[in-house]
């Protein structure tokens, strides 16, 4: 399988949107991950692939302002540049 490069949009299900990026390297593709529309909820659930994403090497972003002192916040014309550059992108 070709490596590909692969966006994951965390839109209404962050946690299974941080487990499928987090399954996505196991085929070397390059994924990025950005949450969307909503801040993130802090769960043992969310926690646990949030560890997952770390062992990934993946380093989440968004475009929600409240989760910008964690992450890198995107705008519009950022997330839209993302978009065109990726092989794939995933919506959840």
């Amino acid at each position: 399988m070709a490596e590909r490069d692969i966006l994951v949009l965390a839109r209404r299900n962050h946690t299974e949107a941080m487990r499928v990026a987090s399954g996505l390297t196991i085929f070397d593709h390059r994924v990025r991950l950005v949450f969307l529309a909503k801040p993130l909820v802090e769960t043992p659930e969310n926690q646990e692939q949030i560890e997952l994403l770390d062992l990934s090497d993946i380093v989440p972003e968004t475009t929600v302002p409240e989760m910008a002192d964690d992450l890198t916040l995107l705008d519009a014309a950022a997330l839209a540049e993302i978009v065109a550059a990726s092989d794939v992108v995933i919506n959840l």
